[in-house]
């Protein structure tokens, strides 16, 4: 059955704030919350990052959690988020309801794996932490301090994960496996992730520069991000007002290369052809393209190149949000697919900050000014990962 899938909640967490209203205001103001390493134990201080401004004994402290619990960085960003979407919602009492949650996750806990491995070796004080390692006990975290879930899931697909819990959670409603979904993904960052990154010589210096001549590479980032999904038969009975749909997706993996994009954009191309086609749009439809845009030579290029292949001489206006939050990994789709939804409300482009100079090979310039010349109804929000696993969604106004 080809239910139309609403979207009742949103919750996000960020280098810009705990929620969307102080997500709203960083975009609105082109405020960046890219800023040197404070929180995370490393050497690469000089590094800029997308960092949320509380530790995770503040954290703790927010959520009720003592201290000395062993709780994982991801986990203690995702439970927000996903508090403020079920809020929204007003998915307080979930029992008459089959509610699963996906979530979407890559470097798990090693924040805490990898400080407590030392000490791991030689007694058992840190077993809990090394427990957490893996993927899905983020998910598990998550879903235990909230309750209420029948079916809970993980899904690894590097920096497309959270986007494709989003195509999983759609496609479980119209299965009629689930009444409702929260779908989304949480990230934090970690010595491992930056070292990787660090010795892949992608990271930019400065605050990262997507689509621009001279850029230089990401800065990583850490958050959440996540949606509630369900039916609008769902949503017309429980008498709840939706902020968006998910009118179209497509995932689909060119298998290029473990890092890089394919030069010429295949996979890229088919998942926002794919996505928009699944909409029923055409592509003179599209508003706004949300890139992936991590401002690495090689994404920013073929991102480029693929839009180009589809929209032809009219590329909508397209933008990358990376140089607000940093790259914040598996959650960058569903935090960007929040930020796009906010678009949608408030009738608004995100601009690409800090751009200077066109691409050569490229026949648009990335979205400078923030108003739209016409309402903001349909965004396609890009999201690929390592292995070629793209992803792209339409997210449209109902």
């Amino acid at each position: 059955m080809n239910k139309e899938i609403y979207i009742t909640g949103a919750g996000v967490v960020s280098a810009l704030g705990m929620d969307k209203a102080a997500t709203l205001d960083a975009l609105v103001n082109q405020r960046s919350g890219v800023e040197p390493i404070k929180y995370l134990k490393t050497s690469h201080t000089d590094l800029p990052v997308g960092e949320v401004k509380h530790s995770n004994d503040e954290l703790c402290e927010m959520l009720g959690i003592p201290s000395s619990a062993a709780f994982i960085r991801s986990s203690l960003l995702g439970i927000p988020a996903v508090k403020e979407a079920l809020r929204q919602a007003r998915l307080d009492d979930r029992s008459s309801l089959r509610v699963a949650f996906l979530s979407g996750i890559t470097v798990g806990g090693m924040d805490q794996a990898e400080q407590m491995y030392s000490d791991f070796l030689h007694n058992d004080s840190k077993n809990a932490y090394i427990e957490l390692n893996d993927c899905g006990a983020c998910t598990g975290q998550i879903a235990d301090y909230i309750g209420g879930f029948s079916m809970i899931s993980t899904i690894v697909t590097a920096c497309s994960s959270s986007a494709n819990t989003i195509m999983m959670g759609a496609d479980m409603i119209k299965s009629g496996r689930a009444d409702i979904v929260v779908a989304g993904g949480t990230e934090c960052l970690s010595r491992y992730h930056v070292n990787g990154f660090n010795t892949l010589m992608i990271l930019d210096r400065d605050v990262c520069r997507p689509f621009d001549r001279d850029r230089a590479g990401i800065n990583l980032g850490e958050g959440a991000g996540y949606l509630v999904l369900e039916s609008s038969e769902t949503a017309e009975r429980r008498g709840v007002k939706p902020i968006g749909k998910v009118a179209g997706y497509r995932n689909v993996c060119d298998a290029y290369h473990p890092t890089a994009s394919s030069p010429d954009g295949l996979g890229p191309y088919l998942a926002m052809k794919g996505a928009v086609e699944d909409a029923g749009l055409k592509p003179e439809d599209i508003d706004y393209i949300n890139a992936h845009g991590t401002g690495t030579p090689n994404n920013d290029l073929t991102e480029g190149l693929a839009a180009m292949k589809f929209f032809g001489e009219n590329v909508p206006p397209i933008a990358s949000i990376k140089a607000y939050t940093g790259h914040t990994t598996s959650a960058a789709g569903s935090f960007e697919a929040v930020v796009s939804l906010l678009a949608i409300a408030h009738n608004f482009l995100p601009v690409n900050m800090n751009f200077r100079n066109k691409i050569e090979e490229h026949n648009f310039v990335p979205v400078m000014n923030p108003e739209p010349v016409r309402p903001v109804r349909h965004i396609l929000s890009n999201s690929f990962g390592f292995g070629g696993n793209d992803s792209a969604i339409v997210l449209s106004k109902i």
